[in-house]
């Protein structure tokens, strides 16, 4: 039997970050869950999903042949795909929530992904640090989770977030790279502490940093970055006896010998570095820099930038164990310091 309407069961949101391949085969194991799709039943062709859908026919073929490898769909050559198995059941359903795409978000992502193993749902979404789209997202959400994995960064509008957020059940909720105060009961969180990390990873650089008398972070009015990194910089100066400044803009601010800046922004750092060397100042000796999270082109500029960074992978595979484990701990990730030639 094939149903007539059975687009009304498949589909795909434009505004999910989800790979369509995976949003297409989520929608059909939802469909059999809830019984509106049956066993035996005949499947709508590769050319009728790309043409329902507006989708790639390599996308729908990649999204049956997913389920086939679930053991969910059959095929027979002539008459196309059917439903093989309809006991199939997915315990763990996941809304995925990221302020924003990144090479380093997208390494969460990957990690995340790969330590939750196959066969479970992951609907992932951006709000672009946006507060109002972040309520719409969670607001409008039309499934019940298992799970929901928040990154809570936002350019403004923060104080508001945990009223969001505490409408989720707590066993539910797990925030990822940062706590925000107001967030109620006991949850699971895989965070970063801003504060001590960049503390302890400058405590760790005492030694390079001793030839310079003045830190300045590049910090811009409007950003998503917490004033803890501030407020741990500042400690790290007041403790031994450095000049600390914040810089709005590195654009127009003064550079001078014997100064070191903190960049948080990739922008940032290529103004920063276009004005060291159009000023003659030799990088490591009468400058120093210090970068915000650590990329493979950091290895290289100017025989090394030296940074600090969050492991961004065990990241990913700690909100997975404790998504795997239903758990409601807490625990920092780790942050590292890497000494290069900028220093």
């Amino acid at each position: 039997m094939k149903h007539h309407n059975i687009f009304d069961w498949i589909r795909v949101d434009e505004f999910a970050a989800t790979p369509k391949y995976l949003q297409l085969t989520n929608s059909i194991l939802k469909a059999i869950e809830m019984g509106k799709v049956k066993k035996n039943d005949l499947m709508p062709s590769i050319n009728e999903l790309s043409f329902e859908l507006d989708i790639s026919r390599d996308t729908a073929e990649k999204g049956y042949k997913y389920l086939k490898k679930m053991g969910v769909l059959g095929s027979v050559p002539g008459k196309g795909y059917f439903i093989q198995n309809a006991e199939f059941r997915q315990t763990l359903k996941i809304f995925l929530l990221f302020n924003k795409l990144s090479a380093h978000k997208k390494i969460i992502y990957d990690a995340f992904i790969s330590a939750l193993g196959e066969y479970v749902v992951v609907d992932f979404y951006i709000y672009n640090n946006d507060l109002g789209l972040f309520r719409k997202l969670l607001t409008d959400r039309k499934e019940d989770y298992s799970h929901y994995v928040i990154i809570p960064q936002f350019l403004e509008g923060e104080e508001y977030a945990p009223e969001i957020i505490n409408s989720i059940p707590r066993e539910k909720l797990v925030l990822l790279d940062k706590k925000i105060p107001g967030i109620e009961g006991e949850y699971a969180a895989v965070y970063e502490n801003f504060e001590q990390d960049i503390y302890s990873a400058l405590e760790k650089a005492r030694e390079p940093l001793s030839k310079y008398n003045t830190i300045k972070v590049i910090f811009p009015a409007y950003t998503y970055y917490p004033m803890a990194i501030l407020k741990g910089v500042n400690r790290f100066c007041q403790e031994y006896a450095f000049t600390f400044k914040v810089v709005n803009n590195i654009a127009e601010e003064p550079i001078h010998e014997g100064e070191v800046y903190i960049n948080l922004m990739e922008e940032d750092l290529v103004v920063l570095i276009e004005r060291i060397i159009s000023l003659k100042l030799e990088l490591g000796r009468q400058v120093g820099v210090i970068s915000y999270n650590d990329t493979p082109l950091k290895k290289i500029i100017l025989n090394g930038i030296t940074t600090v960074s969050t492991d961004f992978q065990q990241m990913g595979a700690m909100a997975a164990q404790m998504v795997l484990d239903n758990a409601r701990r807490q625990e920092e990730v780790p942050f590292y310091l890497t000494l290069r030639n900028s220093l």
